[in-house]
């Protein structure tokens, strides 16, 4: 049984987040409306500029909402989306590298251009925008929260996804890392591990077999919302949060 939707609560109140591919129904989306329920402006972005639009017009009903179109595989269109958040609002507290790219191909089978373009997105792409909140974080006297999306697939073998399990695997690593390096200006680098998250992107690059097989393999018998994962992520952006960093948190009912 999926639980009643959460009220907000104010744990980001007066935060300006910025959340990367934001567009559609995923957790990006979700995400982006849990902060603004709990008090921030979000800044969304994502490369589908329609889609983006579209998803931020949505999205004011609920509060200050701003767009900026960003590919994570380009470091100019990365250095746009911060210094153009800044432009906006004046400063950034937090980013939630939420950009991935899936795709499924046995190692027998797939091409450098396939896993050189699930890394460049998935793992580079978290990393260029991390490394341009980190920079910007401490040009503000320091302080600020990053959450990153990675995946138990990180953990766990699944056939087909070694371009994406390296890439999320990388992820985990790149969170332990970089909140290493980030701590001594007082920012916290986290991230979240979701098993499986039912939207209808997923459907349509996922076989309905196999989402059944995984919805199986989990406690609740269930995937999970996606504003589940993002309750998550709202909790490690918050002040509740404070001493929490270099974690990678699972978002999962599956059986070990």
């Amino acid at each position: 049984m999926i639980p009643e939707y959460p009220r907000g609560r104010d744990l980001l109140a007066g935060k300006v987040v910025v959340v990367t591919a934001a567009a559609g129904t995923g957790i990006g989306a979700a995400v982006a409306r849990r902060c603004l329920e709990e008090g921030a402006v979000v800044v969304v972005s994502d490369h589908h500029e329609r889609r983006l639009a579209e998803k931020a017009a949505e999205l004011s009903a609920l509060g200050k909402v701003h767009a900026i179109p960003c590919d994570v595989t380009a470091e100019e269109q990365v250095q746009r989306l911060v210094a153009g958040t800044v432009e906006q609002f004046g400063r950034l507290d937090v980013l939630v590298n939420n950009a991935g790219l899936g795709g499924t191909a046995s190692v027998l089978d797939m091409t450098d251009e396939q896993w050189s373009r699930v890394l460049d997105v998935t793992l580079t792409g978290t990393f260029r925008c991390t490394r341009a909140a980190l920079r910007r974080f401490v040009e503000q006297g320091g302080g600020g929260v990053i959450v990153n999306n990675a995946s138990v697939v990180g953990w766990r073998a699944q056939a087909g996804q070694a371009h994406y399990a390296a890439a999320k695997a990388g992820v985990m690593a790149l969170t332990r890392c970089s909140a290493l390096d980030a701590a001594e200006h007082g920012v916290r680098v986290n991230a979240v591990a979701p098993s499986l998250a039912k939207h209808p992107f997923l459907a349509k690059v996922t076989s309905e077999e196999l989402l059944d097989e995984l919805e199986r393999q989990e406690a609740f018998g269930r995937a999970a919302e996606p504003w589940e994962v993002a309750n998550v992520m709202v909790f490690l952006a918050s002040d509740y949060a404070s001493y929490l960093t270099g974690e990678v948190v699972s978002v999962s009912s599956q059986h070990p």
